[in-house]
Parts: structure tokens; C-alpha cells; sequence
């Protein structure tokens, strides 16, 4: 009897060292064949390895989406300085401080040993330093075509992820806003766009960084507005000659911390001779969305109720 149970128990044993050999195996195999994705940007292509486990971000528009899609315990570590209220959950100490949007600490960036890094415009330049510690791929928004571009980011991040369902359940109930603002736009009302920056101003156009107002919505622009990254440079007299229905005002010094000056430089004599300040439709948007976080799931949908709440 005893040489039966001994019998019985070292056929166990094999079979369960052959089993644990196997899983071992398994887990192996599975980690080398990991799906590996091809992500075309701007910058170039990068290959990725799916569900990264660590992510670096430097786009808080990319990390407004990751949020969004239930992904924040995959963000190691992101620029801390100038970041949005609204993701002020990665302010933890859980998360690397990993300098400032325009001053990476590659150092930093390195010890957090990311399997991925996640860039815009502000970081383009270094591109390459980024790309020596980890795979890196650039999410910035293109504004010659503000909507598309925004709906790639989501996607590939999605795609990295396995969250596609999700993202354009979301991405669904964006359009929805956007068809039901554009709908509701006054005929022959016009709107003008400026960022005030320590007393001075700039019109933003068809194109530019803030066109998601002309180009998407449909509220009728100046044409000869010049489309570029900081903006014409205007005065109170050409508010004045323009005279706007809609004055769209985003603040710079409040987005980045600073003192919120826009309503003392703005709201002068000339600009109070306005349609949009008679109507009560001079508009101070929320500059963490448009200046330092746009082209996230959760900024794009509130940047588009702003405009259509401008409206009613």
C-alpha cells in the first residue's frame, strides 16, 4: 500500500513539474510574441508592443484621453508643471515628475524605464532623445484638419490598448455635439478668436491652433486672418473695426498658472463698441482645455459645449 501512495505521489510530482514547465514556457512564448504595432505619425513610425505598462506622457491632451479610457495606472510619469486641474489626480507622488513641457529631465525620463513615450508640438525637437530611452510616437493635433487628427490619437492610443469599443462610444457622442452646435449657429454672425498674453493680443483664423471654432463648428471667420502658431498680432481698433457678434477670449497667463489679466485688457472703451460685448457674447474660455490640454476626449467634448453654450 505504502509503495502504491509513494508511487502515486511521484507520478504527481512529475506531472506537475512538466505542467509548471510548461506554463513557464508558455508565459515565455507569449511575452516574445506580444503583438507588436506599427504607429505612422508625424515624426515617423514606431513600432510599440501592445499595453504598454509604462507610459511617459508629455501631451496632456494623450493623457486627458488615457484618463478618459480608464488607462491612468499605465502613465509613469508626465511634466507635473502648468498641469490642468482637471487631471490633477496625476499629481500623485505615484507619478514621476518628469520636468516641464518645454524642458524634459531625460534623466528623470530614464529612470522611469518607460515602454513607451508620448510627445506633441512642444516636444517635437527632441524627438530623438526621446526616442534613444523608449519607442516614441508624436500625438499632436494637426489644425489644417483639427477633427481627424484628434480622432486618430484617440485610435491609436485605443488600438495600443484594446480599448476601440470604448473610444468610439466616446468619439460617437463627440460627433453628436458637433452636428448639434454647428446646427445651431446663428446665420450671418460672425466670431473672432484672441489670446490675451501680458496685455497684448493675437487673432486666431480658419487653421490655427484655435480654428476648431471656424473650421469644425462653423462660426463664420474673418478670412484674412493669417493662420499660424502664435497668432496676428492686433489691437483694440481692429476688435473695434471688425466687430465681431462672438469675441472669443482665451486667457495664456491663467492657462500657465500666471495672473489673469485677459478681462482688464479686453474689455476696453473701443471693444465695449462691439456687438459681442452689447449682446453680453464676449466668451472667456477655459484656457486649460484650448491652450494646454486640447485634442483630449474629455477637453475636446468640453471645448465644443463651451461654443454651443456661447450660443444659446
Amino acid at each position: 500500500m505504502k509503495k502504491l501512495v509513494m508511487v502515486a505521489m511521484l507520478v504527481f510530482l512529475a506531472v506537475f513539474a512538466v505542467a509548471c514547465g510548461t506554463d513557464e514556457k508558455t508565459n515565455a512564448d507569449e511575452e516574445k510574441t506580444a503583438k507588436e504595432l506599427t504607429i505612422k505619425h508625424e515624426l515617423g513610425e514606431t513600432k510599440v508592443k501592445q499595453n504598454p505598462g509604462k507610459v511617459v506622457v508629455f501631451d496632456f491632451g494623450t493623457l486627458d484621453t488615457l484618463q478618459a479610457l480608464d488607462l491612468s495606472k499605465n502613465v509613469a510619469g508626465l511634466p507635473k508643471q502648468s498641469l490642468p486641474k482637471y487631471l490633477d489626480d496625476f499629481a500623485s507622488d505615484k507619478y514621476a515628475d518628469l520636468g516641464g513641457l518645454k524642458e524634459p529631465d531625460f534623466e528623470k525620463i530614464n529612470e522611469a524605464a518607460p515602454d513607451l513615450n508620448i510627445i506633441s508640438g512642444r516636444q517635437s525637437d527632441s524627438y530623438d532623445k526621446f526616442s534613444d530611452i523608449a519607442p516614441t510616437i508624436y500625438q499632436g493635433v494637426d489644425t489644417k484638419d483639427y477633427m481627424k487628427s484628434f480622432q486618430a490619437n484617440v485610435n491609436t492610443v485605443a488600438s495600443l490598448f484594446g480599448k476601440e469599443d470604448e473610444a468610439k462610444k466616446q468619439l460617437d457622442a463627440i460627433d453628436k455635439q458637433v452636428a448639434d452646435v454647428k446646427a445651431s449657429v446663428p446665420a450671418g454672425k460672425t466670431g473672432l478668436i484672441i489670446l490675451a498674453n501680458d496685455g497684448k493680443m493675437s487673432a486666431y483664423g480658419p487653421g490655427s491652433r484655435f480654428g476648431l471654432i471656424h473650421d469644425v463648428l462653423g462660426v463664420t471667420a474673418d478670412p484674412k486672418i493669417e493662420a499660424s502658431t502664435h497668432g496676428q498680432s492686433i489691437s483694440s481698433e481692429y476688435i473695434a473695426e471688425k466687430n465681431p457678434d462672438y469675441l472669443y477670449v482665451i486667457d495664456r497667463g491663467a492657462a500657465i498658472g500666471g495672473e489673469s489679466s485677459a478681462k482688464s485688457v479686453v474689455e476696453n472703451d473701443l471693444v465695449k463698441k462691439t456687438n459681442a460685448y452689447k449682446d453680453g457674447h464676449i466668451v472667456y474660455l477655459n484656457p486649460e482645455y484650448w491652450y494646454l490640454s486640447g485634442g483630449g476626449l474629455e477637453s475636446v467634448s468640453e471645448m465644443v459645449k463651451e461654443v454651443g453654450d456661447s450660443l444659446k
